[in-house]
């Protein structure tokens, strides 16, 4: 069947004839098609942007936000929002809420152009630079310990007791700006404002390794022995007084009775109580207080949860009097509950460890402790490495008085300590992060194994490290990891059950039980399939928490592994504070694996290297 063909016009059929492709049918088709793809327009609908204005933008390029609460915020809209409190954003325009604070750390960022990455290093206290120097200046003047007012045979006890073996040794800036505080002579001419019951309050706040402890043991000891003194005369008048009185009843008051002595029991009752949060300080500042007490004659006693009941009993309840106790909140606020006398004659109250004890696990029983013995105490003293600000604004409201005895160099870790970086994530470690610590401890043990090879093979160099960990069951793990690996490791954590193998290890850490030499490099099998092992004995390790990072003299360590990077600039202080101490070099080496802050080591290294405090 034929179709017909359309009519065309002449010029039409001049065109097809010279462009074939461009024939009348095959435009309509394509325009038919375009049509198609068009989308229908909807009449009676508008478009959401239609009552929107261009957007308005800032200096930076940055849309300016439109104020809700403007009187013209309800004008050309296109759809009524009565319950809305605001309108609410288009679809996918929602961001996180930021968090309180956040727009002041921008601010801050854009002003000083340091970011800082740690957030603990806002919650440290500051203290201003010209303080530093204005406290540095005042302490220059002091060059020995003969310089403090302390009785001669506290002076002798110094050099022959407490700093045995050092010779020429000079006060340290806490015990220049402490002890004549403490003594009530200072030559700058600041006293303390006294309350109303005449108790002074102190804060002694110093980098770790500083000889805090000494600074405040002198002076208590000596106000104590000046108490026995004044006691001591006081009592022989009051006995020349009970004679005299006798002879006057015999020669005529016949019929009155004898009064009899006064039997004062002072049993159990002590005149100086030093509080810290560990058993192992407690066994530390006892053991400093006895080395001092064998020519000042006065009696010392620690007791914290490591010995028994029995013991307890005895040391602190004997039948002659002790001057000092030394004890853990825990421990001494059981002990005051069911015997209040031994809160009863303290007239100085040591808290050591400040920001810990006054922290939410030990201010329920630390605050009571200082509420029973405020009516005879004379000297409150806080002791603290590091002065986070929650403790300052405790101490602002709680003690208000309180004057703040800081050193030029507080928050801020030695430059005699170096850092050093680790990456795990590279080769061999391949992000094994036990095994980079095992190969960093024998790196740092070969040095004492080459000595053993010379011709003084007897006496090598013991090398003593501390792994400090986040976690209690990380401790145990990397422990036993470097015992496999031929490593004498051993963990000290409340989560392992041999307490006295972690004490023996401790006291080996802080020089109070070994010499620092050991036998030359020997071989000890480790593994039962007739192999012997590697084995690196001239290298003791200890793996701790932050159990073992707090108010330990650990004067034996020169070198510290942080195996986890610390969460806060607090605990950075007090983990590298571990080695370096008292004047000594150490060094730290930071295990940085996947997920941990670079940015936070790094900030940390420049502030050791230019010598900048940590906040």
């Amino acid at each position: 069947m034929l179709r017909a063909t359309p009519s065309l016009c002449l010029f039409c059929e001049v065109r097809s004839v010279l462009h074939p492709k461009s024939s009348p049918w095959l435009q309509s088709r394509q325009y038919a098609s375009k049509q198609l793809q068009r989308r229908k327009p909807a009449r009676l609908e508008l478009s959401r942007r239609v009552a929107e204005a261009p957007p308005k933008l800032s200096s930076r390029g940055k849309p300016i936000q439109k104020r809700t609460g403007s009187p013209f915020a309800a004008m050309n809209r296109t759809r009524v929002n009565i319950r809305e409190s605001r309108p609410s954003p288009p679809p996918g325009s929602e961001k996180r809420r930021k968090p309180p604070g956040r727009g002041i750390e921008r601010k801050e960022k854009r002003q000083d152009g340091d970011f800082r990455a740690l957030k603990m290093q806002r919650a440290l206290s500051n203290v201003s630079y010209q303080r530093r120097s204005s406290i540095k200046e005042e302490i220059n003047h002091i060059q020995s310990f003969e310089q403090f007012p302390l009785l001669p045979v506290v002076q002798e006890s110094i050099s022959t007791q407490a700093l045995k073996g050092m010779e020429d040794a000079e006060p340290t800036p806490i015990q220049r700006v402490a002890i004549p505080a403490l003594l009530g002579t200072d030559n700058v001419g600041k006293r303390t404002r006294k309350r109303r019951d005449g108790m002074e309050q102190f804060l002694l706040a110093a980098e770790t390794g500083s000889g805090k402890t000494l600074a405040y043991l002198l002076p208590i000891i000596d106000a104590i022995k000046h108490a026995e003194a004044r006691e001591a005369e006081q009592a022989k008048a009051e006995e020349d007084n009970a004679k005299r009185k006798k002879e006057e009843r015999k020669a005529g008051q016949l019929f009155e009775l004898d009064p009899g002595e006064d039997a004062f029991d002072s049993s159990g009752r002590p005149r100086a109580i030093i509080l810290v949060p560990t058993a192992e300080l407690v066994a530390q500042v006892t053991t400093l207080a006895k080395a001092l007490c064998h020519k000042i004659k006065f009696r010392v006693s620690g007791i914290s949860s490591s010995i028994s009941p029995t013991v307890i009993k005895s040391r602190l309840f004997a039948q002659a009097s002790i001057d000092m106790l030394v004890s853990t909140p825990h421990l001494l606020a059981s002990i005051a509950d069911a015997e209040p006398r031994v809160l009863s004659r303290v007239s100085h109250l040591v808290i050591d460890e400040a920001d810990s004890l006054f922290d939410r696990s030990f201010a329920k029983e630390t605050t009571p402790i200082i509420d029973r013995s405020t009516p005879t105490l004379k000297q409150l003293i806080l002791c603290s490495a590091t002065i986070p600000r929650s403790l300052d604004n405790y101490l602002r409201t709680r003690f208000p008085d309180i004057r703040r005895l800081v050193t030029p160099n507080l928050h801020a870790i030695p430059r005699r300590v170096q850092l050093g970086v680790v990456e795990v994530d590279k080769e061999p470690y391949r992000g094994n992060k036990s095994l980079a610590c095992a190969d960093t401890i024998w790196t740092i043990g070969k040095s004492a194994a080459e000595h053993g090879t010379g011709p003084d093979k007897e006496n090598v160099d013991t090398k003593r490290i501390i792994v400090f960990v986040n976690e209690r069951d990380t401790a145990k793990e990397v422990s036993e990891y470097l015992v496999s690996k031929g490593i004498d490791a051993i963990a000290l954590s409340r989560a392992v059950d041999n307490v006295e193998k972690q004490a023996e290890a401790l006291a080996d850490f802080t020089g109070a039980a070994l010499p620092t030499t050991s036998p030359g490099p020997t071989s000890v099998p480790l593994s039962t399939k007739g192999r012997v092992a590697r084995s690196l004995p001239n290298t003791k390790v200890l793996v701790a928490t932050d159990l073992g990072s707090r108010g330990i003299d650990t004067t034996a360590v020169r070198h510290v592994i942080l195996y986890d990077v610390p969460h806060t600039t607090i605990d950075f202080i007090h983990r590298l504070g571990r080695t370096g101490r008292m004047g000594r070099r150490g060094r730290g080496i930071v295990l940085v694996g996947k997920g941990d802050r670079r940015d936070v080591v790094k900030e940390v290294r420049e502030g050791m290297f230019m010598g900048k405090a940590l906040i």
